[in-house]
This record gives C-alpha cells, structure tokens and sequence, in this order.
C-alpha cells in the first residue's frame, strides 16, 4: 500500500513537474513582443507599405531591422524601450504624415526581438554603437537625421548624439530614464538575477531584467557627457509615469545645458507608455522636428 501511494505521489508531482514546464514554455513564446518577417511584412502590406527587412552584424550577433520610406529629404531613426522589440514603432512606420517626410529605421535591439533573443547588452554605448553602425556603415542615411527613444531608448539615443555629435541632428525623447536613480525598481529585480529563478523567466524579461540592473551605473557614466549635446530636443513624458519619475524632465533642464532648443512637455492624465496612447502628440513632435531642422539647413 506504501509503495503504491508512493508512486502515486510521484507521478502526481512529476505530472505538476511537467505541466509546469509546458506552461512556461508557452508563456515564454507568449511574452516575446515580437513579430516575424513573414507576419511583419503582411502587417506592413495591410496598410500599403512596402518594407525592407535586412540584418548587419554587430554587438556579437545579427540585428534585424526595417526600414521604410524612400525620402532623401530626412531619415528618422526609432528606439525602443525594455522589453520591446522594433515592431512597437510600426504604426509610426507606416505613417503617411511621416511618409512624406522621411526615410524610416527601427531595429531590435541586441537582447530583443530577433537580435539575439536573452543575450543582453547592457551596455548603453554598445547599444547607441549598434544604431550608429545602422545608419552610418550599413545605410549612409541622409541628413537631417532624427532620432527618436522611447522609455529605455531614450538614454541609447542621448548616448548616440554624446558620441557620435555628427550623425544626429535632432533628439525626441519619449519617457525617457535618464537620470541615475529616477526610475522604480521593483523589488525582485536583482531576485530574477538568481541561477535558480532566471531560468523560469521569459527570455524577453531576461533581457530586460539584466538592462534594469546595471541600468543606474550606466547612467552614471553618462554624467560627465550631457554637455556634449548640441542639438535640439523634445521631450515628451504622462505625468502620471509610475515607471520613470517625472524628476527626469528636471534632469533633463539642469543637463542639457547646451543644446539650442529644449521643449519639455508633459502630457495630462498619462502614464508611462505615452507613444502607443499619444501617438498624434509624438508624431506632432517629430514632424515639428523636421520643421525645424529644414529651417535651420
């Protein structure tokens, strides 16, 4: 009787084991943000938009972009946050407003999408290295040249204009982390890190986890080169933000101390995931962007 009930408890458990097992594995293909080519490109031919979708090597692994858009009058680069993947931006990829306007890019980043899916690169200048060898080395992409960040983007694409003044021309920062220590930090992050739990953790999360840790000493060593913005800025942010304090538009004031234009704008009744609630006020600001850098040429 003992070893019989001993092999129902086994089996039960390696039953509960198992169904486990099943059930993160489907969440982890569930909680990926991401699209393929063969679903991305249909989504782009449902509204009329023939993309490209290429890869370049860099940060140790392929990246995947798109671009859209055949302007030489300007080119638009879009970052996305964590976690995320390019095609969070593809409404505004399929943009008609912006069309007109502009030759468009966004990219997964190393760590997301299918740029090497849980492999992170923390590192925020490897990260702006990444977008800078996209529009520099793979598409010699033409001036004026935008480029916009949001939540986790924002920091690469202030990174890419501190070491790279040339290529950018003008900055739309969308709830933008960047000040050391002005976001929440929930209080299993540094948990996840663990052997024994990050293995259960979808890998899009992964990536994600590992940026939020090291996230602060990567701003940190972005202090001493705020000054070396020279270009115009847009910064967008819900004032009711609950991931990335409202402090950061003050960080942004007292840092960006020499750039020719700063516009701080923050956006009644929102929270953090402004570009999918206000997509008529971001595409407003970068529009207003490329207004203002013709005027300029």
């Amino acid at each position: 009787m003992i070893v019989r009930i001993t092999r129902i408890v086994v089996r039960t458990l390696l039953g509960i084991l198992i169904f486990f097992i099943i059930l993160l594995l489907v969440f982890d293909r569930l909680v990926q943000f991401r699209m393929d080519n063969k679903d991305l490109t249909a989504w782009f031919h449902h509204r009329h938009v023939e993309p490209h979708i290429g890869y370049f090597e860099a940060a140790g692994r392929k990246v995947r972009y798109v671009r859209t858009g055949d302007s030489s009058e300007a080119t638009v680069l879009f970052i996305h946050g964590a976690p995320s993947s390019m095609s969070y931006w593809r409404n505004y990829l399929t943009d008609s407003a912006l069309l007109t306007r502009a030759t468009m890019y966004a990219a997964d980043r190393p760590g997301y999408g299918y740029s090497g899916l849980a492999e992170p690169v923390p590192d925020i200048a490897v990260q702006a290295h990444v977008q800078e060898l996209l529009l520099d080395s793979v598409h010699k992409a033409h001036h004026p040249i935008i480029v916009v960040g949001v939540s986790y983007g924002g920091p690469i694409a202030c990174r890419l204009a501190m070491d790279h003044p040339g290529l950018v021309d003008g900055l739309v920062l969308v709830a933008p982390p960047i000040g050391p220590g002005q976001e929440k930090v929930f209080w299993f992050t540094n948990l996840v890190e663990s052997p024994f739990i990050h293995w259960f953790i979808p890998r899009m999360l992964q990536t994600a986890n590992r940026e939020k840790v090291q996230h602060r000493g990567e701003l940190t060593k972005m202090l001493p080169l705020w000054s070396g913005i020279r270009v115009p800025v847009i910064y967008l942010q819900g004032e009711n933000d609950g991931l990335v304090d409202t402090t950061n538009a003050s960080f942004a004031r007292s840092h960006l101390t020499n750039v020719p234009y700063l516009s701080i704008r923050m956006i009644p009744g929102r929270g953090h995931l402004v570009a999918y609630a206000e997509k008529d006020k971001i595409e407003a600001a970068i529009l207003e962007m490329l207004d203002r850098l013709e005027k300029k040429q």
